[in-house]
């Protein structure tokens, strides 16, 4: 099989009790041919100096440091300094499964598919969950995929980046980045607007990362209803125009509606004894570098 690069972009915000879990987990990962791009944005606990460190034990890795400017800053200065034929994403405080990146080039190439999605655990304290929504294994194509997703728009399955592989040179084409001047829902939009030029899309069933739900992370801190329809108001002409593009607005007009009203969901907890513990240490509260959706 073809030996594909990939890079992985870690945006790092204040996360050093996560940290090491996080980058362990991607430097052992059994697809090789990678580069690690860890953009840290200017953060003010160990964060930096672990990342360094990393770079120093393994050539793979490198690391960007910037001035607090928020996570889609930090996600954009790890793409343009992107040289993978994909690209995949983990956030500081995360981690993944060892064979993730290799189930997720594995799809890619197998199928010849420009984006792949899959499952992943929800970790909240010592309980876990998987969480997906397309069932089973999938090619599907851009018109078949959105009719999926607007089935349950606001889920992280759809709306996250760290679940996904994506094509670098449709990025490159396109111009495609994170919306720097919003604070959330600013990796959707991503979504959103790669999602318009792929051909087909691979779902596969394997989960691909541990999502560690935090109480203090910026997500869980939000006025939730106020909050919710300000940025759902907000990206919500972004939503719309897709099912436009695709010709799908008016057949599905109803469910897309039903996205300023929907709540962003990462499903639900259940004991998984068979998943390793996780640290049970919280952080220092993060500011937008580390934003869920």
């Amino acid at each position: 099989m073809e030996r594909a690069k990939v890079s992985i972009i870690v945006p790092v915000y204040n996360v050093a009790a996560y940290l090491p879990a996080c980058l362990e987990s991607i430097r052992v990962q059994t697809w090789r041919e990678i580069e690690v791009i860890l953009v840290d944005d200017g953060s003010t606990d160990e964060s930096l100096s672990l990342c360094r460190a990393a770079a120093e034990r393994d050539a793979r890795f490198r690391v960007i440091h910037q001035q607090n400017a928020g996570v889609s800053a930090a996600r954009n200065a790890g793409l343009a300094a992107a040289t993978g034929q994909y690209l995949q994403f983990v956030d500081g405080d995360d981690r993944l499964l060892s064979n993730a990146t290799e189930v997720l080039v594995h799809a890619a190439l197998s199928t010849g598919t420009d984006l792949v999605i899959a499952r992943f655990y929800r970790v909240s304290g010592q309980r876990q969950a998987l969480q997906g929504h397309i069932r089973g294994r999938r090619v599907l194509t851009r018109t078949e995929f959105a009719e999926e997703m607007v089935k349950a728009p606001a889920n992280f399955y759809y709306g996250v980046l760290w679940n996904k592989l994506y094509r670098r040179s449709i990025v490159e084409a396109h111009q495609l980045r994170c919306p720097e001047e919003l604070s959330w829902c600013e990796d959707f939009l991503f979504n959103l607007e790669y999602i318009k030029y792929v051909r087909l899309v691979a779902a596969v069933p394997e989960p691909v990362c541990c999502y560690i739900k935090r109480e203090d992370s910026l997500v869980m801190t939000q006025p939730t209803l106020r909050r919710t329809l300000e940025m759902k108001q907000k990206t919500f002409s972004y939503y719309k125009d897709l099912y436009q593009t695709l010709d799908l607005y008016e057949r599905q007009k109803g469910r897309v509606y039903r996205y300023l009203i929907s709540a962003a969901t990462d499903g639900g907890s259940l004991a998984l004894p068979e998943l390793p513990r996780l640290p049970a240490r919280k952080g220092r509260r993060r500011r937008a570098a580390v934003q869920r959706p």
